[in-house]
Formats: structure tokens, sequence, C-alpha cells
């Protein structure tokens, strides 16, 4: 085991088999919260904690939680919370156990994520969304993110995550490089005389994310693809906190913490708010998702005395901290200080998020679309790895295989063809 402190990545059929090998440990209790303030009408949110799958001769049960942030209309993100979980799932393949099912999911989450955006363009309309989806199963998080609508986790154990990436084109210097690689521009509005106003924007379309679902007037360089975080906690649970731009742009990881401890999810994720809006006032669509995931077998806690405000150390890389918690924090409940990451990956390439190094490959039917899951003949489909430099030697019958219309997204998304958008705008 990791020393308090250190971060040492673990296998995730270690951990599964470590976890069967004792008692039975019972799935956490899942308690959420939503508070909302509108200005434009734009966030929706998906909110499922008895969702149901399939396993051997029984059924188990997860829970989703997702968040939509709409700009330039509500459509994408409305489409978006509507099909987005089908898609993933539809890419997961059927009998998998626990473990095969959660180390699948990154890969489904990509397919999923690319799918709606593609059949999102097909609806002609030109809004786009920031999503931030959540799926829990046991003691396994998994979160796929695009855009700005950020989700941070603080550990029972004590010590703060950043579960999601930030796509604003503003704070991300390699999301800027992969766009002017790919042929846009970016840069900030042009307001005369030499003055330019505001965040950074990429180039047609003004669009300050680097990363969405929808947006059919901006290039495709604006990719559907998500950074994808899978962490393990402890059987001591946490909190996660889901909120959009509107509480981000005002209040810090720890303030939002800070504002709420103690407080049950639904009063939490109303302080939250309230707390963004004295700060900045209502300026945006302000929405929080709190979600409080605790032990069984643990009676709710009273809620504690009032405690001097903690000064956090953001712990992006997973090393952790002795800290102050929650309300339901008990030693006697708890194990080590241990909280996990499975997975992480940020690219925006498909030949690398769908290649074949992902653990249940092998579970991948061959002769199936990688992303919209049609069938293919023989010899009908791309290897993703097509027109790729690699370092490592790739045939072109090494799988996974793209369908030609997803063949042909992959390429604009990397700057390999002239998009389609425009043209289709010009309609």
């Amino acid at each position: 085991m990791s020393s308090r402190g250190q971060y040492q990545p673990m296998p995730l059929s270690v951990l599964l088999k470590r976890e069967s090998s004792n008692e039975k440990i019972e799935k956490p209790e899942i308690v959420h919260g939503l508070a909302s303030q509108s200005k434009k009408g734009e966030d929706f949110t998906l909110l499922k904690t008895e969702c149901q799958r399939t396993m051997g001769n029984g059924v188990t049960t997860f829970s989703v939680f997702g968040l939509f942030d709409g700009h330039n209309g509500s459509a994408a993100a409305i489409y978006t919370k509507e099909n987005l979980l089908n898609n993933v799932l539809n890419a997961i393949p059927t009998d998998l156990n626990t473990d095969e099912w959660v180390a699948a999911l990154p890969r489904a989450l990509v397919s999923g994520f690319v799918k709606t955006d593609k059949d999102f363009h097909k609806i002609g309309k030109k809004s786009g969304t920031t999503v931030t989806f959540v799926i829990i199963e046991g003691w396994v998080i998994t979160i796929a993110s695009v855009g700005d609508s950020e989700c941070i986790f603080d550990s029972a154990n004590g010590g703060m995550y950043y579960l999601s990436a930030d796509h604003r084109l503003d704070c991300n210097e390699e999301e800027r490089e992969r766009i002017t690689a790919s042929g846009g521009d970016i840069g900030r509005l042009n307001a005369g005389c030499g003055t330019d106003i505001g965040p950074l924007r990429c180039w047609p379309g003004g669009l300050c994310l680097s990363r969405s679902i929808g947006d059919r007037d901006v290039g495709e360089f604006i990719v559907p693809v998500p950074y994808i975080k899978q962490i393990k906690m402890s059987t001591a649970g946490g909190r996660l906190i889901i909120s959009s731009d509107g509480v981000w742009d005002a209040l810090s990881a720890e303030a939002a913490l800070d504002c709420c401890r103690g407080m049950p999810p639904e009063a939490a994720a109303a302080q939250i708010v309230k707390e963004a809006l004295q700060a900045n006032g209502l300026r945006d669509d302000t929405t929080c998702i709190v979600i409080d995931i605790l032990p069984q077998e643990k009676p709710a806690a009273p809620s504690p005395p009032p405690k001097k405000p903690v000064k956090y150390l953001l712990m992006s890389l997973f090393r952790k901290k002795p800290s102050e918690s929650f309300s339901y924090k008990d030693k006697e409940y708890m194990e080590p200080d241990v909280v996990e990451e499975l997975f992480e990956e940020g690219s925006a390439l498909l030949s690398e998020r769908l290649n074949t190094k992902y653990p249940v490959c092998n579970m991948f039917k061959l002769f199936m679309c990688a992303v919209c899951q049609i069938e293919m003949k023989p010899g009908e489909g791309s290897s993703v790895h097509a027109g790729t430099s690699s370092l490592v030697k790739v045939c072109p019958w090494d799988g996974p295989f793209l369908c030609s219309s997803c063949q042909e997204k992959k390429e604009a998304m990397e700057g390999k063809r002239p998009s389609d958008r425009h043209c289709i705008d010009s309609d």
C-alpha cells in the first residue's frame, strides 16, 4: 500500500479481486441534490440513481449524473441529455461482469460522445453544449467531460480531487496548439482600433471552448472527444460537486466545498448557487449538483460544530493530505487514506482513444464501427489507425474499425480534410 501523501496507481483487476476476496462489500448509498438559477434557460441535468443492467443471471444497478450547459440555444443540450446515455451503453459489449464493464466504460464514453455529436449535426441546428457526465458503479466513479462545467470530489478520507478538464482556450495551451495545427485560428474579439477584448476564441465561429457537442457552425477541430478520469474510492465515500461555469466563475473549489460543509446535498447545492449569485450576480445559467456517496452500514451522522476554514492543497495529480471532510466522516468506518486512479486520458485523437491497448478490446466485435455501432462486412471499414503516424508499426487490418462516415469525421477532426459544417451552414 502506498504511504500517506504518495500516489501509486493500481490496476483495476487487482482492486476488484482484493475487494471480492473479502466479505461482500455493500454498494454505497447515493444521495443527491440539485439547485439552479436560470438566465438563458440553457442548462439541463440528468439524474438517475437506479439504472439497471444485466450481469450473468442477475441484475445490478449504477447511477448516472449529467450536466449539459448549452450555448447558442438549448437544442444540443436537450438532445445530448436524451441520447448520450443510450449511445454510451450501446457501445459496451453485453454480458460483462463488473470489472469488465467498468474497464469498458472509458472507450464506450468516447464512442458515445462522438456518436451523439455526429447524430446531432444531422438535425441541422447550430447550438452546442458542454457535458460533464458521471457514472457511479459501486465505489468506482467514471467522469467524462467536454467544455467548462467542472466536477470535483472531496474524499471522506481527506483530500480534494479535480475530476474534469477545463477546455476553455484561455487556460489550455495544449488545446490551442491542437486547434491551430488543425487549421483553426485563435484570437480575441476585435473591438476596433486594434483593441482585443474578451476571452480567447476559435475562429470561425467565435467559440471560447476547444471541445463540445454540437456547434456545427464551427470547424471540426472543436471536437466532442471527452477527457475521462476514473477513480476508485475507499468505502468511506465522499462528496461530488458538478457545476456549470456560472458557479466556477464566481467560486473556487475550496469555497464551494467550505460554504456547504455539514449540509445535506439538496441544501448544499442551493447554498453553492446562492454563494455564486452573491459573488457575481445572475450573469449566466447557474446550476449545481451535489452527490454524497455514503457507506450503507453507517447511520447518518449529526452535523458537526462550525470549523475554521481549511486551506486545501489541490490534488489534480492525486496526491493526498490530511484534511477535514464532511459530516459523515467517522474513523471507525474508514479504510486507510486511499483514492486510486484507475484511468485518465485526454487526447483528442480517436486513434489513441479507441486503440487496441484497451483492456477489454477483445470483447468488441471486430466488424462493427467503433463509434456508431453499425455492423460492417469484412473489407468495408477503415482501421482507426489509418493515416496516423505512430512509433509502433500498425497494419491496415489492425482494428478497431470505423465506417466511412465516421472515418470522414475522424479525418475532419484531425484537420486532414475540409470540414463540412460550413457547407451545411450555407444551406
